[in-house]
């Protein structure tokens, strides 16, 4: 993906922090009334078939990292948003993530205890287990 990224700007971007980096045929900025023609020319030589529309490009661009673990400060960031009404969007959660959760709580748990099923030290007077902090 990274070489197809370069490759793009090689071919199609001009040099500098200000250039765009879709453009149309002659490099001028694409515009709402021709954009279209080209998304739908760009679907089919990638050869995507069905309702694909240019905002997926950016969902996934953003579902992805959230995928990964990525905070929600971190989405925020991506994409220029100061609120997180928008990059809440993002960020889904799976059946495989909860298992993942839940089995890092159940690890910690066992981490906590020791072999003989009692707290281990640095536990409070009240019998409580201590607090993780971090992740």
């Amino acid at each position: 993906m990274t070489e197809d990224l370069r490759l793009h700007f090689e071919i199609y971007v001009k040099p500098g922090a200000e250039s765009h980096v879709f453009t149309g045929a002659k490099g001028a900025l694409l515009r709402r009334s021709n954009f279209q023609r080209a998304w739908r020319k760009a679907l089919k030589a990638a050869e995507v078939t069905g309702a694909t529309h240019f905002h997926d490009l950016r969902h996934t661009g953003n579902n992805w990292p959230g995928k990964s673990g990525a905070t929600l400060a971190d989405l925020m960031q991506r994409m220029g948003h100061a609120s997180t009404r928008a990059a809440l969007r993002y960020i889904h959660t799976r059946d495989s993530r909860q298992r993942f959760l839940a089995q890092a709580m159940s690890d910690h748990l066992d981490g906590l205890r020791a072999d003989d099923g009692t707290e281990q030290d640095g536990d409070d007077e009240d019998g409580a287990l201590p607090v993780a902090s971090g992740t």
